[in-house]
């Protein structure tokens, strides 16, 4: 098989998309000729009055049909055709497309007047088309032979070696038969097909490195951003350890077991344990944001949901505890089916959920989780709701923005990065869904207006 790949292509699948793209435009075009070859019939005829022979008529109508067929057959195996190197690939397609066009149009020309004819202009736009498909060895090649081929058969006509068809009243005086025109003709039609095929193709060759160059750049782009996010993992992990070591003796000492310490050192210590929580916090958002950022691409598997939802509500028993506030899960799915999600990115957003209705719950509060099926079993809803501090309705369009805290948060004085809920945004998102937040929430009562979030999630 004749392999037509540049030697210059690194990206194969960027390079077989931008084929792809053109082989569908050159299609198109073809359609286009279709029409026009009709118009021009239909207009020779009956418009400007200008009588065809049988024969002329008969090559248009054959011409014009034998296009739209082998069109149609083009447009219908154009996606069967495989982007490997060393088979019949999109290249090879092209070239085939153009050999066609060009054994077409060399009949309407050879049948309207050769040398006279007022078509043969358009090798000189079909060679452009082919410079922005085809390599610039093979479309050299293809212009030799139309510009060589052009010119015998001028020459042949004007020995009188093959018969000359023209268009009637198109020439007061034949010039097929002149060879100073001749010469001219061809020599000008030459020069112009070199020239057009020339900077054609060095055009195409230096998009075709451009869209290269693009994606290489962009997969180091990527694979330093990869590298970064690590860095920033392993570097913010090991900020978080001392930490810990920190809130681990703050314990020690908060719970008497190096002696008694007086209330205004109580007090002292209980917010340097604070802080410290808040710091840990602040680490978690950003391990958050760097795994999210690495498990760009979604890897997806059956997740039984009631199990996720039950781990999540485990692991943050102790702190809904120690502020005696109750959740409450309500599974409403009449089927406990797996979903199809990445197992990772989902907990990470519904722990992020549940976790700050835990948050900005107060003493005594409740949360309630739901899931339940929607639009007739072809999404699923899953809401946290809260009795809480709940969120201004002037803010509710801005708590997803990256960095944004709602007023009243900042007026209590909890502390946060504002990222969370900008990470579970994204996540769910990726998933082809959407969330929305609502407050007062339907638990508001007394103790707190509280807040809804509403997520919304395909089901596979």
């Amino acid at each position: 098989m004749l392999d037509l790949i540049p030697a210059w292509t690194r990206n194969y699948e960027q390079f077989w998309a931008s084929l792809s793209g053109r082989n569908l435009w050159f299609i198109k075009l073809r359609y286009g000729a279709v029409l026009m070859l009709t118009a021009l019939t239909i207009g020779l005829k009956f418009i400007l009055k200008i009588e065809l022979t049988s024969g002329q008529l008969n090559v248009f109508i054959i011409t014009t049909l034998s296009i739209l067929i082998y069109n149609l057959i083009c447009h219908a195996i154009k996606d069967r055709i495989r982007n490997e190197e060393n088979k019949f690939n999109p290249l090879h397609f092209a070239l085939v497309q153009m050999v066609l066009d060009l054994i077409a149009l060399s009949f309407v020309i050879y049948y309207t007047g050769g040398i006279e004819s007022p078509f043969y202009i358009f090798f000189i736009f079909h060679m452009i088309i082919g410079s922005l498909i085809l390599p610039g060895s093979v479309v050299y090649t293809l212009d030799g032979l139309i510009i060589v081929s052009f010119t015998v058969m001028a020459l042949l006509q004007y020995f009188n070696i093959i018969p000359h068809y023209q268009i009637a009243g198109l020439f007061e005086t034949p010039i097929y038969n002149n060879l100073n025109y001749i010469i001219v003709a061809t020599s000008s039609f030459g020069i112009m097909m070199v020239v057009s095929v020339y900077f054609a193709n060095r055009i195409a060759h230096s998009l075709y490195r451009r869209e290269q160059d693009l994606k290489l750049t962009l997969d180091q782009l990527n694979e330093a951003e990869v590298s970064k996010q690590k860095y920033i993992m392993g570097v913010v992990h090991e900020i978080k350890t001392p930490l810990a070591a920190v809130q681990t003796f703050l314990d020690l000492v908060l719970q008497k077991f190096t002696g008694p310490i007086s209330e205004e050192v109580e007090d002292k210590l209980k917010k340097a344990r604070t802080r410290s929580e808040e710091a840990i916090e602040t680490i978690n958002d950003v391990l958050r944001i760097s795994k999210l950022k690495l498990l760009n691409n979604l890897s997806k598997s059956s997740v039984s949901l009631d199990k996720m939802i039950e781990k999540l509500i485990s692991q943050q028993r102790i702190n809904a505890d120690s502020k005696a506030i109750g959740i409450q899960f309500c599974d409403k799915r009449e089927r406990k089916e797996p979903i199809q999600a990445d197992p990772v990115l989902l907990e990470l957003a519904l722990s992020n959920l549940i976790g700050n209705a835990v948050k900005y719950s107060f003493y005594t509060g409740k949360i309630e989780i739901t899931t339940e099926y929607k639009e007739s079993g072809t999404k699923i809803l899953i809401e946290v709701a809260d009795n809480g501090i709940g969120i201004p309705k002037s803010e509710l369009q801005n708590i997803f923005k990256e960095f944004y805290r709602a007023s009243n948060i900042k007026q209590i004085d909890y502390e946060g990065t504002g990222l969370g809920l900008s990470v579970v945004k994204q996540i769910v998102e990726q998933h082809g869904g959407s969330i929305c937040a609502e407050s007062p929430s339907h638990l508001a009562d007394e103790n707190g207006i509280g807040a809804s979030f509403k997520i919304l999630m395909p089901v596979e």
